[in-house]
């Protein structure tokens, strides 16, 4: 996008104001206060400019969208209902979905507090350990490039509805494509994320009308179903105890993504105020899309339906009812949703896998190389991007295994991914509380607070998702041993201790904070020193945790931001704006 002053401005807050890029001595991505008449701020190294704010509220809640809606819901839901029927994968998506939602509550107190890049891998090392927020941010940055590959790979299973023509050539296309919108101003990738997730909603809801309208009769066989596809034989529990165990790791790939809205925290404007909004507004939209969906899906779709989803193909059962209005033209467009789906999913990926991989190499002390914390002009740190998309060259493995059983395994790894995340945001909540009482903080003085899920909320995490990890592997045990489905579901667990005992081992003095490029230490003083005789573990002292340092402070553009708005929802049509917050 360049970095001219034109550039700069088109990204304000406001009618006057001005997007400024961070002081070197500022936390990464924070932008100073910009009073009436301020002197300049002073230009800063080109090539570690840090991140910028400018995510929008209304690009933000739609990122959060993107994150969820995507291949797991339109192409994982085939696999699920053909593994365990449509009983387990209603019921199993409502348990990950309330799981997800608590998850999000204690990661938005966390992100709205301290809005800064990273998000919660670095609330992991600041209120838990920093060994295990090493392990786990290189965990969740493999998870997103990991995520590019699966659907690259879900690209291919889709494109079969149309043909069979070397379908690697779709999924080279689009990395081209994603590459060069990951490589521009971080507003690029904001705002195509915007359109395709609203692509995607206003189809849902359409599949939501044509679903009942097929139940009921209008479809080609011109028959009521009602229930008689949980009637079938096998149904409505497919596989028995395994079938509706394997379930949840499908449900987990699908509920992925929610998470990296604490990713956008740090290029997010006023996230004082607009953190809260997305996470008290979007979540309860996907969860609506998410259970009327499946439902829908489980009425109107058998489980046994041919080619829905096996070694070489997955067939999307959005594709199937839309066929069933009675036109092939009807399932055409819904493939191609699905494919700018895809596109979109894909594009979250990318775009949370770089800042991650930034994060890691910007935090103190550095747990990634520093090349990685190279900004573009326009805010984007290419070195990052380049390596986080470098992974998806696992999709063209399609062509020895198979499109089906490649995207079954990168689906299980990203999902056991996406509970290790919402086990860590659940620790680092639990945490990040207690330290705030232990040392005498009113609990007032937080920006967000999701009070009911006081005190209960991150023991349920830290307890319900590790029960999650345990059972879904239950069908590669039982009735026989699978080693490669087997090695998909825990493979992370046993990599994720070895790189923290890696780093207990090796954990090296930290840089001297205020280099240029470099973020504040996250950690409290004291945490990671010299080399000292070894210890098993690094936990922090939640008692000399400084919890003032990386609170954001609200500039003069959020003030004006947040008075603006005000004036509008008090104006004579004060509710039609708060109609058009709520849509937008």
């Amino acid at each position: 996008m360049g970095s001219d002053a034109g550039s700069e401005h088109e990204a304000g807050y406001g009618a006057t104001d001005v997007e400024e890029r961070p002081r070197a001595d500022s936390p990464a991505g924070e932008l100073p206060e910009l009073a009436a008449g301020a002197l300049p701020v002073p230009p800063v190294d080109r090539l570690h400019g840090g991140l910028h704010r400018g995510l929008s509220a209304r690009q933000v809640s739609m990122i959060a969208i993107a994150g969820t809606i995507g291949t797991g819901l339109f192409l994982g839901t085939g696999k699920s209902l053909a593994e365990g029927g449509p009983a387990s994968m209603l019921i199993c998506y409502a348990i990950v979905g309330v799981i997800v939602y608590v998850t999000l509550l204690l990661l938005g107190e966390m992100a709205t507090q301290y809005p800064v890049a990273g998000s919660f891998n670095a609330y992991a090392t600041r209120f838990f350990s920093p060994g295990y927020g090493f392990a786990l941010s290189w965990n969740y940055w493999f998870n997103d490039a990991v995520s590019v590959a699966s659907d690259l790979t879900a690209a291919q299973l889709v494109l079969q509805f149309w043909t069979t023509w070397h379908p690697w050539v779709i999924s080279l296309v689009f990395w081209v494509f994603l590459v060069g919108i990951n490589a521009a101003h971080v507003r690029a990738y904001g705002e195509l994320e915007y359109w395709l997730s609203f692509l995607k909603v206003f189809t849902i809801v359409l599949f939501i009308i044509l679903g009942i309208l097929v139940n009921v009769g209008v479809n080609r066989e011109h028959e009521y179903i009602g229930g008689r596809y949980w009637h079938i034989p096998g149904a409505p529990f497919v596989g028995g105890f395994g079938g509706f165990a394997r379930v949840f790791v499908t449900a987990s790939f699908a509920f992925g993504g929610t998470e990296s809205l604490g990713v956008t925290a740090g290029e997010t404007k006023n996230p004082s105020r607009n953190m809260p909004r997305v996470v008290k507004f979007v979540f309860w939209r996907i969860l609506l899309f998410y259970i009327l969906s499946i439902a829908l899906i489980g009425l109107n779709v058998p489980w046994n339906y041919p080619g829905l989803s096996n070694r070489s193909t997955t067939t999307s059962p959005f594709t199937l009812v839309f066929k069933e209005v009675g036109s092939n033209v009807a399932g055409s467009f819904m493939n191609t949703v699905i494919l700018t789906s895809v596109l979109s999913a894909g594009n979250h990926a990318l775009f949370a896998g770089t800042r991650v991989l930034y994060g890691l190499s910007t935090t103190s002390p550095r747990q990634a190389p520093s090349i990685f914390s190279v900004t573009t002009p326009g805010g984007v740190p290419l070195a990052a991007l380049i390596a986080t998309s470098s992974v998806s060259v696992l999709c063209f493995g399609s062509s020895f295994i198979g499109s089906g059983a490649l995207w079954g395994w990168l689906q299980n790894i990203v999902g056991v991914s996406n509970q290790i995340a919402w086990l860590s945001i659940g620790i680092a909540s639990w945490r990040f509380r207690r330290a705030w009482v232990r040392q005498g903080r009113s609990l007032e003085e937080m920006k967000f607070r999701a009070a009911w899920t006081w005190p209960w909320g991150p023991p349920f995490v830290v307890v319900s998702v590790p029960i999650l990890i345990l059972i879904q592997g239950w069908s590669s045990v039982i009735p026989r041993f699978s080693a490669v489905d087997f090695v998909s579901f825990y493979i992370e667990i046993p990599v994720m201790a070895l790189m923290y005992a890696g780093w207990l081992i090796v954990r090296r003095q930290p840089k001297p904070a205020g280099q240029v490029g470099e973020q504040r230490s996250l950690l409290p003083a004291g945490c990671i020193g010299p080399r000292r005789s070894f210890r098993w573990h690094d936990l922090v002292d939640i008692q000399t945790i400084d919890l003032k340092r990386d609170e954001y402070e609200e500039a003069e553009a959020d003030r004006v931001d947040d008075a603006q708005r005000q004036k509008r929802l008090e104006g004579r049509v004060g509710s039609l704006w708060r109609l058009y917050y709520w849509v937008v």
